[in-house]
């Protein structure tokens, strides 16, 4: 099943709100996010689906890194599609 962003954005709020409340949910959330998320939402999320949830450590900010695209000086196919320029 493919989710829409509304329920994505539903399911993440009834997984804050439940880690919130229940410590067993929050371990749960760690130790097994497919799990988790069947348990608050009643839907499977697609087993190839990598989650991840980490605890809220105080003190800490977490950041997301972005997709590693590659070392060098090469453009990659994505960013030659957005040059423009050049003479005839």
């Amino acid at each position: 099943m493919k989710w829409t962003k509304e329920e994505i954005n539903s399911a993440q709020a009834k997984v804050e709100a439940l880690a919130t409340k229940d410590n067993e949910f929050r371990k749960l959330c760690l130790s097994d996010p497919h799990a988790a998320i069947k348990q608050a939402t009643g839907q499977d999320v697609e087993p190839s689906y990598k989650l991840k949830f980490v605890e809220n450590e105080g003190g800490y900010d977490t950041f997301v890194l972005p997709d590693f695209q590659g070392s060098g000086d090469e453009l990659s196919d994505a960013d030659l599609d957005t040059v423009a320029g050049g003479s005839k």
